[in-house]
């Protein structure tokens, strides 16, 4: 009897539900009754406090269009998984404690950045672990695209699409602020779809004189509404100059005037240009309602494939999609890594032809 653990981890995105139901399905094809699904409530909170429930081909059922978790998620600081509990309980060592309770063969973690740093370092202390990419903003390392991210790139770019008509009619600034504070590819590819005028991300900092200069131009060229796309962790040039300490206590300063770094920047354009100035926020509609077709299919194939490398005993790695192929890359290779923006990419370069403002021209 094959025992497989599995949970889900970190802010929740539309097809976390479908890569679990792309394990399951793999799992008992492959097993038939020899496996035994445990599922561990809240993420890696469930794996340390012993919260689980034994998992049935019925729970999988309904689950390809259905958006979040039926696992539920919480998140779980990397930087403080070394860190005793208000008890003192070392975690590491009760999620270990957990899995070899339960007798797992295996544990699969559906997460991003941090929760594949903590399962990296579950993998190095002796526990058969393996990886499944989630998250909207695109920022895994090791992988083309992350499940969640195409089917965010939908829901931004109807905000966008939504916005167009109501700036249009009252000739007005619009921000929409998108997800992604260190890296901007939900920001770019929705800000592309939506016909943005302007796109500021994380990769490239902006100078607020040249995204007020692409305003005029608008205006001058008889356009009177302009539209911006501004990634929730977008960054001026002087503030990229800062240093660590100081940057951060800049940002504590904006934060307690702003509600967003969008709302500073648009009291910005106003102040130098008189111009009225609206700031939409998706926020968390970014990561709700159904998968996409695009991502439903992609968390099939992540899936399927992650049983299959249980099934072959390949652990220690993270399923991947590489130039259109499902591959693996080892946890320690993408462990702690960000995947940003290359301010010289294509993708830059086509939008700038197409008349996109990154406010560093």
């Amino acid at each position: 009897m094959k025992r497989i653990g599995m949970l889900t981890s970190g802010g929740d995105c539309q097809a976390l539900n479908a890569t679990m139901r792309g394990v399951a399905k793999g799992l008992y094809n492959i097993y038939g009754n020899e496996v035994e699904i445990i599922g561990f409530i809240d993420g890696y909170k469930g794996l340390i406090y012993e919260d689980y429930k034994k998992l049935s081909p019925i729970d999988f059922t309904g689950l390809l269009t259905r958006g979040g978790t039926i696992l539920g998620s919480s998140r779980q600081p990397f930087k403080l998984m070394r860190v005793p509990d208000d008890n003192g309980l070392d975690k590491v060592e009760a999620m270990k404690y957990t899995y070899r309770r339960l007798r797992l063969d295996c544990l699969v973690v559906l997460g991003g950045n941090g929760s594949q740093k903590t399962a990296n370092l579950l993998s190095e202390e002796g526990l058969n672990v393996i990886g499944l990419p989630k998250t909207i903003d695109n920022d895994l390392w090791g992988t083309d695209t992350t499940f969640g991210f195409q089917s965010a790139i939908g829901l931004a770019t109807e905000v966008i699409d939504c916005i167009h008509t109501t700036a249009a009619s009252h000739n007005r600034v619009f921000m929409v602020e998108i997800m992604g504070h260190k890296a901007g590819w939900l920001t770019l590819n929705a800000g592309i779809a939506g016909g943005a005028d302007i796109i500021l991300i994380p990769e490239i900092p902006y100078n607020i004189d040249a995204v007020i200069a692409k305003i005029k131009q608008r205006a001058a060229s008889g356009n009177g509404f302009t539209i911006l796309a501004v990634a929730e962790g977008a960054i001026s040039q002087k503030e990229a100059a800062m240093g660590k300490k100081e940057y951060k206590q800049h940002m504590a300063e904006v934060l307690e005037k702003y509600p967003s770094v969008s709302y500073a920047i648009a009291d910005k354009i106003l102040k130098k240009t008189g111009k009225e100035v609206r700031v939409t926020v998706p926020g968390h509609m970014q990561r709700g309602g159904t998968p996409c077709a695009y991502d439903r299919v992609l968390s099939s194939r992540l899936g399927t494939t992650a049983a299959l490398m249980i099934s072959r005993e390949e652990y220690g790695s993270m399923v991947a999609i590489q130039n259109h192929v499902i591959t693996s890359v080892p946890l320690k290779e993408i462990a702690g890594k960000l995947k940003t923006i290359d301010p010289k990419s294509d993708i830059i370069t086509e939008a700038r032809l197409l008349g996109i403002s990154f406010g560093d021209d």
